[in-house]
């Protein structure tokens, strides 16, 4: 008797802002599936929460790949959106809302048992930065190119709680460097920050995201899980001062226009 085909892979998402198609205990979830500008919307993250949080009681999902379908993988936060809710709101408020989404999409990230892989190529910048950094292994193209550009922007790095994450993973010291001078750096130098995992030409990546896709499916979804939490919390223990819940606070006291009150 002839085996089995292996099953299809299986598109699942019901959102516009993002594709998914699962294969077996593996779903990958692919930004920008207009091929538009590819920056990290509220209909995004809105999009990347809900199927975070479906996944609670999917325990057959167990590596999720984040990638996405156009030239670059993310440009960061969508700056237009902002304003727009300060218009709508000028005290604030709704921004915060937004911003605050952003740190439960990080921290979802961070937390759910699936092992989360970022397949990166094009253009990884600011959000997109901090997006990826919350996924337990990153692999990104010899083409990649990085940057963290808010404070050129006159903007705290206040995304997703993200400064405590890049400095756990890559240090102290240069995380600092590339945050005050926003430089771009490549793949070669996320390599040997930590930031990236592994590179490889990008005609190549599929294939080495599957080098870790292979093996991770054949160990313990248990012990997977466990050492994935176990890892979580001593990065956490070295961030004993983290200040990430003021981050919504912060980045938008830089939008919201200082109102005197009184005669000091």
């Amino acid at each position: 008797m002839n085996p089995s085909p292996s099953p299809p892979c299986l598109p699942t998402s019901p959102h516009d802002a993002i594709h998914t198609e699962q294969d077996g205990p593996v779903l990958r979830v692919r930004l920008n599936p207009a091929r538009q500008e590819p920056a990290l919307s509220v209909a995004v993250v809105d999009a990347l929460l809900a199927l975070l949080d479906d996944l609670h009681d999917r325990p057959d999902v167990r590596v999720l790949v984040l990638s996405s379908l156009g030239d670059d993988f993310c440009l960061g936060a969508d700056r237009g959106e902002y304003e727009a809710a300060l218009a709508t709101d000028p005290t604030g408020a709704a921004l915060r809302r937004i911003i605050d989404k952003a740190q439960r999409l990080c921290q979802a990230l961070e937390t759910t048992h699936a092992i989360t892989i970022a397949r990166l190529h094009g253009r990884v910048i600011g959000a997109g930065l901090a997006l990826a950094a919350y996924c337990d292994l990153r692999a990104g193209a010899d083409t990649c190119r990085f940057r963290m550009p808010e404070v050129g922007l006159g903007l705290p790095p206040a995304w997703g709680g993200a400064m405590g994450r890049l400095v756990s993973e890559a240090g102290a010291a240069r995380i600092r460097e590339l945050m005050l001078t926003c430089d771009v750096f490549d793949s070669t130098t996320a390599h040997r920050l930590g930031i990236l995992h592994t590179v490889a030409p990008i005609d190549q990546l599929d294939r080495t995201v599957t080098a870790w896709t292979r093996p991770l499916l054949r160990r313990s979804p248990e012990a997977l899980v466990l050492t994935k939490r176990m890892l979580a919390g001593y990065a956490r223990a070295d961030r004993t001062t983290d200040a990430s819940f003021l981050d919504s606070h912060l980045l938008t006291a830089q939008f919201v226009p200082t109102v005197t009150t009184g005669n000091g």
